[in-house]
């Protein structure tokens, strides 16, 4: 299929130097193209410029942008969609004065999203999980990984990590799988936390692995969760069955795990409310993507990550939604933008390439998305007329997406 979209008013997030990520000063800078074109064949970009040069309409499939803005589709490297139900209760108890360690001191939280999927089946979680993908897609994700971990037990992290494999069957969505068997210690485990350790490096990664069904392994190394040492057994672990290293890190303490996730080489090291000086200074010395969940800290009542730092630093800073019933019940990336801008003072330029290019890159996916470039998948969105680009962040609830394409077809 060849697709031309003519009559945009203005290309954003346009990469033509095809770089696998946007670090410090240069976050803050982008090429645009106004009055502009765009073409896609076999899912694929393969042409973009100014209207003067835009090809004959004859033999495509033509969209009418009618002057509203064309950007990549934003690549959301930290979701956990795949759960049963949803956990409103939970989001009382933090009204009336709860933390999020107290909910999970008295079975709530993570323990209680367990619970839920284990009484449920895989077909009733795939049909729930659709209709977040559906959400998500009309939001402007074009990529997105998804995290297992309401399982906690080989059964059910493995139904979990099946319906993920079918979501990636099924959806237009680019998925990336990643096994989080250690994103807490369920009840059969209460004080064994070292035996539950062992049964994820010696039963839950290799029949993980033997099946296909994740690219990466995640760790929740936290004050209250899983040790530094604990983290690193089970990265080893799966480091063995070719996963990559991703890490929950630093949402409640100074943990350890940023450090930790920069020795091991991990993709990404997410969350980082508790963060500073040292784990800045650890994250220079890598390529390990800071990924920040500015929708947990707005939902928790937490602090923001130090992002203005961690640019100034030279980093290359990512945005993710961290969309999950317990901490961030939302999949809206753009609304993470604008929180970003408004919470932790980043521009809008600055909170695109961290929502799009460098999110694509905490997945392990910039070489195929995450930028307007030729021969990347021809994953965007088209917006109504904005009077600027910055308008897009700056009225973060007025519906301004027109059509979504991704893998060059139209789906909204």
């Amino acid at each position: 299929m060849r697709l031309l979209v003519k009559n945009i008013g203005t290309i954003v997030g346009i990469d033509t130097a095809n770089r696998l990520k946007i670090s410090g000063a240069d976050m803050d800078s982008m090429e645009r193209i106004d009055n502009g074109w765009l073409t896609a064949e076999d899912g694929v970009i393969t042409a973009f410029g100014a209207s003067e040069t835009m090809p004959a309409e004859e033999d495509f499939e033509v969209v009418d942008a009618k002057g509203g803005m064309l950007f990549p589709s934003y690549c959301d490297s930290h979701t956990h969609i795949v759960y049963a139900g949803s956990r409103e209760q939970e989001f009382l108890d933090k009204i009336h004065g709860l933390s999020y360690e107290q909910i999970a001191q008295r079975g709530g939280g993570i323990l209680n999203s367990a619970e839920r999927l284990h009484n449920t089946s895989e077909d009733e979680l795939y049909r729930q999980a659709m209709e977040r993908i559906d959400e998500v897609i009309a939001m402007g994700t074009g990529a997105i990984e998804i995290k297992s971990g309401y399982g906690l037990s080989l059964e059910d992290e493995l139904k979990m990590l099946r319906v993920i494999r079918r979501i990636k069957e099924s959806s237009r969505l680019l998925v990336v799988p990643t096994f989080l068997g250690a994103h807490a210690v369920p009840k059969g485990y209460k004080n064994r936390q070292d035996e539950y350790v062992e049964h994820i490096c010696n039963d839950m990664i290799p029949a993980v692995a033997s099946e296909c069904l994740a690219q990466a392994v995640d760790v929740f190394c936290d004050r209250g969760f899983f040790t530094v040492e604990q983290t690193r057994k089970i990265i080893i672990a799966g480091a063995k069955y070719g996963l990559k290293a991703k890490i929950h890190a630093n949402e409640l303490d100074f943990s350890g795990g940023v450090q930790l996730g920069v020795e091991m080489g991990a993709l990404s090291v997410d969350h980082l409310e508790s963060s500073g000086a040292e784990e800045i200074l650890a994250l220079k010395s890598g390529d390990t993507i800071p990924t920040l969940l500015p929708g947990a800290a707005l939902f928790l009542g937490m602090n923001y990550p130090p992002a203005r730092d961690m640019i100034s630093a030279g980093l290359a800073v990512a945005l993710a939604s961290d969309y999950n019933p317990g901490s961030s019940p939302s999949g809206n990336m753009r609304m993470v933008c604008s929180l970003a801008s408004m919470r932790m003072r980043m521009t809008p330029t600055e909170t695109l390439w961290a929502a799009t290019l460098n999110g694509a890159a905490a997945m392990g996916l910039s070489r195929s998305c995450g930028s307007i470039t030729v021969g990347k998948v021809a994953n965007f969105f088209i917006t109504k007329p904005l009077p600027s680009f910055e308008f897009f962040t700056y009225a973060y609830s007025t519906p301004l997406i027109e059509r979504v394409i991704l893998a060059g077809e139209v789906v909204k």
